[in-house]
C-alpha cells in the first residue's frame, strides 16, 4: 500500500524525490523510494526511472540492505547500455562511481562467490577503461577485497596506494582510513593515527566520516596514552553513528571501547539504545562486526559476576547478559566462519578471536557527566538503602537487632536506617516469626515502627500526603501496642507532613504529591496550617502523660519545626521570637538530660532562624559554636549538616574560598556515614556552587552529577533529574556539548521518562537543552527536528504560553537556518500569538531580528521585503516592551532593532537605506564613556557602517573620517580591544583610495 499520494506526473514526481532525500536513511525513507520507482516505471520516459533508481540504490546502501543495491544497479547499467544519451555527465558521474557501492555490497554477502567478486572487479575495470576513466578506484577496490580476505594485502596496496587519485576515487576521508586501517592492521598505531588526523581534527569528511574512523581509532588511541582525546572522540563519534542500520559495525566498536574501559555499564546502556540494530542489520559483514562488539561487552559483564543482568537484545524475549552472550556468540562464530569458507582463509575467526581476547586497556575512564557502574544498573532492586556506618554492624540475631534499631533511632544515629531496612525485609518474608521476648515487644510495635520509619523516609522526598498518612497508620499500631508516647509522636510528625502538602494534592483520591508543575499553597495559607499544626502538638504534648525523656525531646524539636517552617515560609520577623522560645525550651530540657542529639539540634535551630531573620553574625557565631561542640562532644553524625549549614552561610556573605573549605570539609566527614542520613546531597550541590563561583567548573560539574547521581538512588528521581538538567546546561554553557548530549541522552532513556512517568515539563526542559546543544554541535538537522516538536507539544502549554513562546521563537530560527522561510514564519505567527498572551520581550525581538538577518544573508533583495516585515513586528515588539516599562537584560531592544535594519539592508543591496539604519543606530547608543560596556556594540556600529559606506557605496573619504574619529575616541578611553577592527578597515579603505 502506498505510504502517500502518488505523483502523476514528472515534476511532482521530482518533487516526492527531493522530499524523499530529506529524510534519514531507514525504512520510511526506502519504502517511498521503492514506490516511486513503480511509479517512475508508468511514465514514458526514461530519466524519471534513471533518478529513481538512483534514489533506491543510495537508500538500500545507507540502510543496510546490500543484497538489493546490485540488482538496482544491473537496472541502471542495462539503461545506460540500451540509453546512454539519457546520462548527462553528472548522472553518468554517479553511474561510474557506484560501480564501488556494489563492489563494497558483494563482500558484504558470504553467498556471493569469491569469483565472482573478482569477476565484477573485472567488469568495473573493462567499464572503466573503455569510458577512459582512471584506475585508481578499481585499485582501491582490489586493495579493499585483498583487505576483507587477509591475502596479498601489501601488493594491493602499493598498487592502489602509489597511484594518482581520480574524480572517481572515494573521497579523502575514506581513504585515509583505509590506509590508517592498513597500518593499524601492521600493528603501527601511531603511524596510524598519524594518518588519521586529518579526520580526526574534522579536516576531511564525507557521509560515513568522521564516525567510521573514530571509533576504529579509539583503541589505538588508548594504547598510546591519549586517553583524554579517545573520551572526547568516543562521545563526538558515538553520536554520529547510534542506531544507524549502515553503521552498526562503529556501534559494534564502541561498544568494545567501553568495555576496554572499565564503562561496562554504559556499555549496557548504549546496548540498549542499539536494539533496533539486532533487526534492522540486513548486511551479514556488518552484521558480525557489531555482534562481535556485543560479545566483547556481554563477555566482560559476565566476567565481573553480573551474567544476569538485564541486556537489550534481539527482539521477542527478554535477554540476560549470560544469554545474549551464548546468543550472539552461535550467530557471529556462524558469521564468521562463512566469510572464511567463501574466501578459503580463517582471517574473520582470527580477528574475531583478537577483540574477544583483549584485556581491558584501562580499570577507569570517566566517559561521561553520569558514571555508574554495574552494581548502579543492578535491576529489580527498591530504592537503595544505605548501609549501616563503618562503626558499627548490624546484628544477625532478631532480637538484637529490633532493639538495635530502636536505640539507634532513639539517639537519631545513622544506623537505624540500615537495621530498619533489614527489620523490613525479615518481617515482609511468608516465614517470618516475631520473637517471644518481653524487651522486644509484640509484632504490632515492630509494624508500627516500620510504618513510622517509612513515613520519615517519604517525607524526606517530599511525599508529603504519604508520610502523613504512614504515621497516622503507625500512630493507630503504637495505640494497640500500648506505646502512647510513640503514638503522640507519630500523630504529631503527622501533623508536620500535612501542613506540609501542596494544595493541590490535598484533596486527591489518592493523597499523592504533585510534580514542579503542581500548584503550591500560598504562603499565607501553610503558614496557617504550620500554626495550627504546633498548636495540635502543643495540646498533644500536654495530653500524653509519661513521656520518656527522649520522646519528649522529640515532641519539643517537632514543635520547633513548626514554627521553624512557618518561618521559612513567610520570612516575616513576628515568627522569629516563636522560634527561639521553642529552641530554648529544646536545648534546656536537652540539656538537662544529657541528650547530645536535641542539643545539636537546638543549635542548629536557632542558627538557620537567624540566617533567615537577615542576623548573619549571629548565625555564624551559632554555627560556629555548635561546631565547636560536635568536634568535643558529638554527635558525630551532625558534623556534616553543620558544616553544610557553616558553608551556605559563608556563601550568602559573598566568601566562596572559606565556604568551599568548609563545604569540603563536610563532605570528607559524610563519608563515614551513610549520605541520605548527612545530607550528603545538599553538601554536593552547596559545593558545586562554590565552585562555580570559584571558577573551579569541572569541579562544579562532578559535584553536581553526584549529588543527581545520590538523589537517584535515594528515590528522590524528580530532584535528581533536575540537578542533572543544571549539569547539562553547566556542560553546554561551558562549551562542552559533546559531554552536554550524552548526559541527556542517557537521563532520556531511563524508563520513567521513557514511559511518561516524570512531569512533563522537566522532560520538556532536559530535550530543549538537548536541543540547543545539538545546535551548538552543529548538527542542524537533528535541532531543528527537536525544536519543532517541542513547539508542537508545547502549543498545548495553556497554563504557560510564555514557554512555548520561547520555544516556537528558537524554532523558527532554526528552520530559518535550513532555509524553510514559509515554516520559520509559521512558528514566528505562533510564538507572536504566545507572546501576546504571556509576553517575552527580550527573547521574540532577539529571534524575529535573527530571522530577518538570515531571510536577507540567504535571499538578498528577494528576501528583503519578508525580512522589513519580521523588523516591523520586532519593532511592535519593542513599543509593546518601552510601553510595559520593561528593560532588556542584554543590547536595548530599539538599538539592536535599528543595527538589525542596517545589516537587513546592507545583505540585500538596499546601502543607502543600509547606512541610514546604521545612523540611527549609533545615534540610539550614543558616544561611549569610559567604563561604558557597549563600547563594542557601538564600535561593531561604526564598523559596519565604514563597510557599508567605504566599500558598497563607494565612498571611502567620509567612510574614513567616521573610522578615525571612533579610534581616536576608543584610544582615548582606553578600549583599545575594540579599535582592532576599525583599524583593519581603515586600512583597507587607504589601499583602495
Amino acid at each position: 500500500m502506498p505510504t502517500a499520494p502518488q505523483p502523476q506526473n514528472t515534476d511532482e514526481l521530482y518533487q516526492a524525490l527531493q522530499e524523499n532525500q530529506r529524510r534519514p536513511y531507514g525504512r520510511t525513507r526506502t519504502v517511498t523510494a521503492e514506490e516511486l520507482v513503480d511509479v517512475a516505471e508508468r511514465f514514458a520516459e526514461p530519466l524519471p526511472l534513471v533518478r529513481t533508481l538512483l534514489e533506491l540504490q543510495e537508500a538500500y546502501t545507507y540502510g543496510s540492505e546490500p543484497r538489493k543495491s546490485p540488482v538496482v544497479f544491473a537496472r541502471l547499467l542495462t539503461l545506460f547500455d540500451e540509453q546512454p544519451d539519457v546520462f548527462d555527465d553528472r548522472l553518468r558521474h554517479l553511474l561510474f562511481w557506484r560501480f564501488k557501492w556494489v563492489a563494497n555490497a558483494l563482500r558484504a554477502l558470504p553467498e556471493i562467490p569469491l569469483a565472482s567478486l573478482r569477476q565484477w572487479l573485472t567488469e568495473m575495470r573493462d567499464r572503466y577503461e573503455k569510458a577512459g576513466l582512471g584506475l585508481h578506484p578499481y585499485y582501491g577496490q582490489a586493495y579493499q577485497l585483498a583487505a576483507h580476505v587477509g591475502e596479498d594485502t601489501a601488493l594491493a596496496y602499493e598498487l592502489w596506494a602509489g597511484r594518482t587519485r581520480t574524480r572517481l576515487s572515494d573521497c579523502e576521508a575514506c581513504e585515509i582510513c583505509e590506509r590508517a586501517l592498513y597500518h593499524l592492521t601492521a600493528g603501527d598505531d601511531e603511524r596510524a593515527l598519524r594518518a588519521w588526523e586529518p579526520v580526526l581534527a574534522g579536516k576531511e569528511s564525507c557521509q560515513e566520516e568522521p564516525a567510521r574512523s573514530l571509533s576504529y581509532a579509539l583503541l589505538p588511541l588508548l594504547r598510546t596514552g591519549r586517553s583524554d582525546r579517545a573520551r572526547d572522540l568516543h562521545l563526538a563519534g558515538y553520536r554520529g553513528c547510534r542506531r544507524n542500520p549502515a553503521m552498526s559495525a562503529e556501534v559494534g566498536r564502541h561498544l568494545e571501547f567501553c568495555a576496554l574501559t572499565g564503562n561496562e555499564a554504559r556499555g549496557l546502556e548504549l546496548l540498549a539504545e542499539n536494539r533496533n540494530l539486532f533487526d534492522e542489520v540486513d548486511s551479514p559483514l556488518d552484521q558480525l562486526d557489531f555482534l562481535t562488539g556485543v560479545e566483547v561487552l556481554l563477555q566482560r559483564v559476565e566476567v565481573l559476576g553480573h551474567g544476569e543482568l538485564h541486556a537489550a537484545g534481539y527482539a521477542g524475549r527478554t535477554w540476560t547478559v549470560t544469554g545474549l552472550r551464548a546468543e550472539v556468540r552461535g550467530r557471529a562464530d556462524d558469521l564468521a566462519a562463512r566469510f572464511d569458507a567463501r574466501n578459503g582463509t580463517t582471517t574473520h575467526t582470527d580477528r574475531r578471536r583478537t577483540r574477544l581476547d583483549r584485556a581491558p586497556l584501562l580499570d577507569t575512564l570517566e566517559l561521561t557527566l553520569r558514571t555508574r557502574s554495574l552494581d548502579d544498573v543492578t535491576p529489580a532492586a527498591p530504592v537503595a538503602t544505605a548501609p549501616a556506618s563503618p562503626a558499627t554492624t548490624v546484628p544477625d540475631a532478631l532480637p538484637e537487632l529490633i532493639l538495635r534499631a530502636r536505640a539507634a533511632d532513639e539517639q537519631g544515629h545513622p544506623d537505624a536506617q540500615a537495621c530498619w531496612a533489614r527489620l523490613r525485609t525479615l518481617v515482609a518474608a511468608r516465614d517470618y516469626t516475631h520473637p517471644d521476648d518481653p524487651a522486644v515487644g509484640p509484632l504490632v510495635r515492630l509494624r508500627a515502627d516500620l510504618l513510622d520509619d517509612e513515613a520519615v523516609r517519604a517525607r524526606a522526598r517530599d511525599e508529603f500526603a504519604d508520610a502523613a498518612a504512614l504515621h497516622e497508620e503507625a500512630a493507630a499500631l503504637y495505640g494497640d501496642a500500648g506505646a502512647p508516647g510513640e503514638a503522640a509522636l507519630a500523630r504529631a510528625r503527622g501533623l508536620l507532613a500535612t501542613a506540609e502538602i501542596p494544595a493541590a494534592d490535598a484533596g486527591g483520591p489518592e493523597g499523592k504529591t504533585s510534580g514542579p508543575g503542581g500548584e503550591a499553597k500560598g504562603p499565607e495559607a501553610k503558614a496557617t496550617e504550620l500554626t495550627a499544626a504546633h498548636a495540635s502538638m502543643v495540646r498533644t504534648h500536654g495530653e500524653t502523660p509519661g513521656l520518656a525523656p527522649h520522646q519528649e525531646a522529640r515532641m519539643l524539636g517537632l514543635r520547633a519545626s513548626a514554627l521553624a517552617q512557618r518561618l521559612q515560609t513567610t520570612g516575616s520577623q513576628e515568627h522569629v521570637a516563636p522560634v527561639l522560645a521553642e529552641a530554648e525550651l529544646l536545648h534546656t530540657f536537652a540539656a538537662r538530660h544529657d541528650l547530645a542529639g536535641e542539643i545539636s539540634f537546638a543549635h542548629l535551630l536557632r542558627a538557620t532562624t537567624y540566617a533567615i531573620s537577615g542576623d548573619l553574625p549571629t548565625a555564624v557565631t551559632e554555627a560556629d559554636a555548635l561546631l565547636e561542640r560536635l568536634r568535643t562532644h558529638g554527635p558525630a553524625w551532625h558534623l556534616p549538616r553543620t558544616c553544610g549549614l557553616r558553608g551556605r552561610l559563608q556563601l550568602v556573605l559573598q566568601d566562596p574560598e572559606a565556604a568551599y573549605t568548609t563545604l569540603a570539609e563536610g563532605l570528607r566527614l559524610a563519608a563515614d556515614w551513610p549520605a541520605e542520613a548527612v545530607g550528603a546531597t545538599r553538601l554536593h550541590a552547596d559545593l558545586a556552587e562554590a565552585c562555580m563561583r570559584l571558577g573551579r567548573h569541572d569541579e562544579a560539574l562532578r559535584h553536581l552529577t553526584r549529588a543527581a547521581e545520590l538523589d537517584l538512588r535515594h528515590g528522590s528521581r524528580t530532584d535528581a533529574y533536575c540537578t542533572y538538567s543544571n549539569a547539562a546546561q553547566l556542560s553546554l554553557d561551558l562549551g562542552r556539548v559533546e559531554d552536554c548530549i550524552a548526559l541527556l541522552d542517557s537521563l532520556l532513556a531511563e524508563p520513567d521518562v521513557a514511559a511518561g512517568e516524570l512531569d512533563d515539563r522537566l522532560v520538556a526542559q532536559l530535550r530543549l537543552t538537548r536541543a540547543r546543544a545539538l545546535h551548538a554541535g552543529e548538527d542542524l538537522k537533528a535541532a531543528t527536528a527537536e525544536f519543532v516538536a517541542l513547539a508542537a507539544e508545547s502549543a498545548g502549554w495553556d497554563d504557560d504560553p510564555g514557554s512555548h513562546a520561547m520555544i516556537a521563537a528558537e524554532t523558527a530560527v532554526l528552520l530559518a537556518e535550513s532555509g524553510e522561510f514559509g515554516r520559520a514564519r509559521e512558528a514566528a505567527d505562533q510564538a507572536l500569538a504566545a507572546h501576546a498572551r504571556e509576553p517575552r520581550f527580550e527573547h521574540l525581538s532577539n529571534s524575529l531580528r535573527e530571522l530577518a538577518r538570515l531571510q536577507a544573508q540567504q535571499q538578498g533583495a528577494d528576501g528583503l521585503p519578508d525580512a522589513l516585515a519580521l523588523l516591523a513586528e520586532a519593532g511592535r515588539v519593542a513599543d509593546e516592551a518601552r510601553a510595559a516599562g520593561y528593560e532588556a537584560h542584554g543590547r536595548s531592544l530599539d538599538t539592536a532593532l535599528a543595527y538589525e535594519h542596517g545589516r537587513v539592508n546592507a545583505y540585500a543591496g538596499a546601502y543607502e537605506d543600509a547606512l541610514a539604519a546604521l545612523e540611527k543606530a549609533l545615534a540610539l547608543l550614543g558616544e561611549p564613556g569610559r567604563e561604558d560596556d557597549r563600547a563594542g556594540e557601538w564600535a561593531e556600529c561604526v564598523r559596519l557602517a565604514g563597510v557599508v559606506e567605504g566599500l558598497y557605496l563607494e565612498r571611502p573619504a567620509p567612510a574614513l573620517t567616521r573610522l578615525v574619529a571612533a579610534i581616536t575616541r576608543l584610544t582615548a578611553l582606553g578600549h583599545t580591544d575594540e579599535t582592532e577592527s576599525l583599524a583593519s578597515l581603515a586600512a583597507r579603505l587607504r589601499d583602495e583610495e
